[in-house]
């Protein structure tokens, strides 16, 4: 009876594995970011050339922001928020308020950003709290946050358990970063095959990183030509979709501002 119990405990635990495993290595339909509620076209991964809104929690393109800075620029309108056209915040204090009326609500991205903040001071207990309760409403990029705690032992003890879990729920909601940590985890403890397909996915949402680690995998034939060759194909698609011309010209715009700047620092600090 003992052992009947066992076998059907041990036969159990391998069907659920065998399910987690089919909804951890399914391919996203996007990143987690997904598309600028303005122009619908993918966000760039990166997250360098993304804002997000305080007043309405939503991300949006550079491209987007610039194209509505000339516009504003151009009929004379106050800076407003290019979704809502909430006024943009004059200090920082506005900015926050607007957070918390977020967070009042219960709003996940309201929840993160707080938390963000909150870390970056060294507050770990309330980042922790405002990452659980936003991760609890399935905000990915909370669980991602979560597992760089657990991992750290910010706020919390190191927990491997609970950090390799937060990372999962972030790669199975399309986070390239947690993704890219589990092909690595599972590379160090030798199961290249699982690696390798972690690598897959994040290199598909358009990871560089996950195509520089896929290459050492192919060089040590790791991976077949046929996969790597798709994965460089999928990668090179996701990249393209999220560039625009509004989106290059918002680049090229920064890139003049900051070299004025450096250029204007340069002659100060030359006396010229």
């Amino acid at each position: 009876m003992i052992s009947f119990f066992r076998k059907n405990t041990s036969q159990g635990q391998q069907a659920a594995d065998e399910l987690r495993d089919e909804i951890l290595f399914r391919q996203p339909e996007s990143s987690y970011l997904g598309d600028c509620p303005i122009c619908c076209l993918p966000l760039p991964i990166d997250g360098e050339t993304n804002m997000s809104q305080s007043c309405c929690s939503k991300i949006i393109c550079y491209g987007c922001m610039y194209a509505d800075k000339l516009r504003q620029e151009r009929e004379n309108k106050q800076a407003a928020c290019p979704f809502c056209r909430t006024p943009v915040p004059k200090t920082q204090e506005e900015a926050l308020k607007n957070e918390m009326k977020r967070v009042e609500k219960n709003d996940p991205i309201g929840l993160r950003m707080v938390a963000m903040k909150l870390y970056r001071k060294f507050d770990y207990d309330g980042a922790f709290k405002n990452y659980m309760k936003a991760a609890e409403q399935g905000d990915v990029d909370a669980h991602y946050n979560l597992s760089v705690m657990f991992y750290e032992g910010h706020g919390v003890e190191k927990d491997k358990k609970k950090e390799l879990h937060h990372l999962e729920e972030a790669a199975i909601g399309g986070h390239p970063w947690a993704r890219y940590n589990l092909a690595h985890h599972e590379e160090l403890n030798g199961r290249y095959d699982r690696a390798v397909k972690h690598y897959i996915i994040a290199a598909t949402l358009g990871d560089d990183s996950a195509i520089k680690s896929l290459r050492g995998c192919y060089k040590d034939k790791l991976v077949c030509k046929e996969d790597f060759a798709a994965a460089l194909r999928a990668h090179q698609a996701a990249v393209d979709a999220t560039k625009s011309p509004q989106r290059e010209a918002a680049a090229n715009y920064a890139a003049n501002y900051w070299m004025n700047e450096m250029n204007s620092l340069s002659i100060n600090a030359t006396g010229g």
